[in-house]
């Protein structure tokens, strides 16, 4: 039985005067390639055209930096219709892209990259795709933003870690997801199972957020990028990851893999997940806490038979800085508080952004304070970098006339260690006496400490913590801070969240009115 693949191909040839002979000369050549199908049996299904931007009755072709481009429709009638993206990757160019950027001797023979989807289809979908990736259709406008049923087929695509992968990224897409595993070898059938699928994706949508899915997900599933990943890849994530990748549970490993394990880009796009679904206050699961990492909680839930190598410990308390950090820059905010800024962590953050005119860190521990000036080399600062950064000894109960008029102020796992009869005192110091423009509060969910086996029952996370507050309980006091000093509240939290009971710190984010 012949494959819609391998018709997809022969009538590749056909449009573009391929006979089979040139074509199996180029398959010896191993210039197998890489192939994407969209189908759509919305009525009139030749529609399809116009949000690709391709007319279903040409072949077009597009010259790429590592081989071309062909778009052309093996079926265009009004019931269904199938455009077909084909990849030809020239495995020459590749070798030669090799020998200049190096690697190790034998990378340029032993390679998939021109015969798998890969980020080179990535690239491919968004110069072919342009105009259908950004949403638009000049003839179609209202077409193009409403959801249609479409299938999506991808020969061959790697999957590094099974058809589990696959349905995990997929299916809460809302993606019907049909994946055939191939052999290694035809020939050889006890060299066993390879890792590529031909998989198949139904779901209704639009065509703008189908390709958005795949634009992302493809390098995932590949755990590769053929290119240097840097800022720029974050914007790429955010952009074409809009109101999906926050929810997303594997939104982690998405980041993880999309930026090419690099931990500070990472963070940096999680922590920007968090800050842009802050009003709609969504449920946000993060990087892991240093205390628990990803293949410790799948152990724990009888997920996995032992922890992965490849997973990154990395503390909780970095990413709170991180969010913290991204929300005064979301704000606006240019004169800063950190009240309770102990050794000058989040300080040494802002003192490196220009955008901060003022910084004031405060805190009641002179020691803490002369730790936080060690670590910001206060001593060796050029004068103007001087100038903008100040520490202040004074406690957080008391009023303090050199703390009114700040654009913003970070409370940053403080008010645990206040004794709750001066917890109103504080309320009074910072909402109605300093009064910032924007408040960025967090503190632990005692609800979570459950998790921790190492944490005996009752027990708090620090010997200095005078109370840990419930969900509930810190949703309750937000809100009566608002009600009564006249601020709006968002309620976020952080760190990986557990059905149950939450995530192990939450975030208030209050706007004065």
């Amino acid at each position: 039985m012949v494959s819609f693949r391998s018709l997809t191909i022969m009538a590749f040839n056909r449009a573009n005067g391929i006979n089979p002979a040139q074509r199996q000369s180029t398959k010896k050549k191993g210039k197998q390639p890489v192939l994407l199908t969209i189908t759509t049996t919305y009525h009139p299904a030749t529609d399809l055209g116009y949000l690709l931007y391709k007319h279903p009755a040409r072949l077009q072709s597009f010259p790429l930096p590592f081989g071309q481009a062909h778009v052309f429709y093996p079926e265009a009638g009004s019931d269904r219709c199938t455009a077909a993206l084909l990849l030809d990757i020239d495995p020459v160019g590749l070798v030669r892209r090799e020998s200049r950027e190096g690697g190790f001797a034998l990378a340029q023979y032993v390679n998939d990259r021109p015969y798998v989807a890969s980020s080179f289809l990535s690239v491919a979908i968004g110069q072919v795709y342009g105009s259908a990736l950004a949403g638009t259709s000049r003839d179609r406008p209202d077409l193009a933003a409403t959801p249609i049923p479409l299938e999506a087929t991808i020969a061959v695509l790697p999957s590094r870690g099974g058809a589990e992968l696959l349905q995990y990224l997929f299916a809460p897409l809302g993606y019907t997801v049909n994946a055939q595993r191939h052999t290694l070898d035809t020939t050889f059938p006890e060299w066993g199972e390879s890792p590529y699928y031909t998989v198949t994706l139904t779901a209704t949508v639009t065509v703008k957020v189908l390709l958005a899915h795949l634009y992302v997900l493809i390098p995932v599933l590949d755990n590769d990028k053929h290119y240097y990943v840097g800022t720029d890849e974050v914007e790429k994530l955010l952009r074409h990851g809009a109101g999906w990748l926050a929810t997303h549970p594997a939104k982690d490993l998405i980041a993880q893999r999309y930026l090419r394990h690099q931990r500070s880009l990472q963070r940096a796009a999680l922590a920007r997940l968090i800050v842009e679904e802050l009003p709609q206050v969504e449920e946000i699961a993060t990087l892991q806490d240093a205390e628990e990492t990803a293949a410790e909680a799948q152990l724990r839930a009888g997920q996995g038979d032992e922890p992965q190598a490849s997973v990154r410990r990395v503390s909780l308390h970095d990413l709170r800085l991180d969010v913290v950090l991204t929300v005064l820059k979301t704000c606006g905010a240019q004169r800063v508080l950190d009240l309770g800024c102990g050794e000058g962590r989040l300080l040494a953050l802002l003192l490196k952004e220009k955008r901060f005119s003022e910084i004031l860190g405060v805190d009641v521990s002179h020691r803490a304070l002369e730790i936080a000036a060690n670590r910001l080399h206060l001593a060796q600062l050029p004068p103007r970098q001087r100038e903008r950064i100040t520490l202040l000894h004074s406690s957080l109960i008391y009023r303090d006339e050199r703390l009114a008029g700040f654009d913003a102020a970070a409370v940053v796992e403080v008010i645990e260690h206040l004794d709750p009869p001066r917890l109103a005192a504080f309320e009074g110091m910072l909402f109605q006496g300093a009064q910032p423009a924007t408040v960025v509060l967090t503190t632990p969910n005692v609800e979570y400490n459950i998790l921790w086996e190492s944490l005996p029952a009752g027990r708090f996370r620090h010997r200095d913590h005078r109370f840990e507050w419930t969900r509930a309980e810190f949703q309750a006091w937000c809100q009566r801070m608002a009600d009564v000093y006249g601020y709006t509240v968002r309620i976020a939290p952080i760190g990986p969240e557990d059905e149950r009971v939450g995530a192990p710190s939450q975030m208030g984010v209050f706007t004065r009115l």
